[in-house]
């Protein structure tokens, strides 16, 4: 089955959604009359943009259009798109390559076993749509209940979402999960079709109130490395440096890594970086 009618949806909701969150007054424009919507009007953003107010509402409307890279990056800077943002939405409109779908994800037994190398650090690896492929023992105890899911692979983003006990060990549950989700929304545009991901965001969707309304704001974000404040069932709140590695042969599935930054590396830790 053709996956551009849903990716033309999703373009259109993508633009829409940043074009409504610019004001006039961030552009340089004027402010003329009053607005029924929010942000800036498709006339204001085709003229920011140097093409056509009509050609910009076909676009917008998801009709079958043929867009170029030129004009594309046009609107990526009058939207004042990030790199990560410009990428997707090129992506969207048919101007990177799509990744294969995978019915199934697997690791492989040399990359499944690092986790385990890497004890006592929390130490997991995520597939494209963050189901736990392989992980350590303690990621299972900083994580209470992630790597028990019943009748279906463990997977993090569900776990967020619809875990009670995430809210009391994600000390800031909602940017982070707010983070989360603008990540899988960028991993699940590059595989619009696949059932994994269908499967997941309707499962999110139904259980999760913070997910119905924050997925039609339609944030995007690329996966990194970074800090977090997580809740240790035994040791309590510990602020960890976490590092993010995109295996070589499989860029979807991701090696992360917590380091307990408040200790100070003694040249005995499995890792030094996060």
């Amino acid at each position: 089955m053709s996956t551009q009618p849903d990716r033309r949806r999703q373009l259109s909701e993508f633009l829409r959604s940043r074009r409504e969150r610019l004001t006039p007054d961030e552009v340089g424009l004027p402010r003329t009359g009053r607005r029924r919507t929010p942000g800036l009007r498709r006339e204001e953003l085709a003229l920011l943009a140097g093409i056509s107010a009509t050609w910009y509402t076909y676009l917008e409307q998801g009709r079958e259009i043929r867009v170029s890279e030129q004009v594309l990056n046009a609107l990526a800077t009058a939207l004042r798109l990030d790199r990560h943002e410009r990428g997707h939405l090129l992506h969207l409109a048919g101007h990177a390559p799509a990744a294969e779908t995978e019915e199934l994800e697997s690791v492989t037994a040399e990359a499944g076993a690092v986790p385990l190398l890497l004890q006592p650090n929390p130490a997991y690896i995520i597939g494209g749509n963050y189901d736990v492929l392989s992980h350590n023992q303690a990621a299972h105890e900083l994580f209470p209940g992630l790597i028990t899911e019943a009748g279906r692979p463990a997977n993090f983003v569900r776990w967020v979402f619809l875990e009670p006990v995430a809210r009391t060990v994600l000390v800031d549950w909602e940017p982070e999960a707010r983070g989360l989700l603008g990540r899988l929304r960028t991993l699940a545009a590059r595989h619009s079709g696949d059932p994994r991901y269908t499967r997941l965001i309707e499962d999110l969707n139904e259980g999760s109130p913070e997910v119905r309304k924050w997925w039609p704001q339609y944030e995007v974000q690329a996966r990194h490395s970074g800090r977090k404040q997580l809740r240790h069932p035994q040791r309590g709140a510990i602020d960890y440096a976490y590092t993010a590695f995109h295996l070589a042969e499989q860029p979807d599935q991701t090696l992360v890594v917590y380091v307990d930054s408040s200790e100070p590396p003694d040249g005995s830790a499995a890792v030094t970086g996060g």
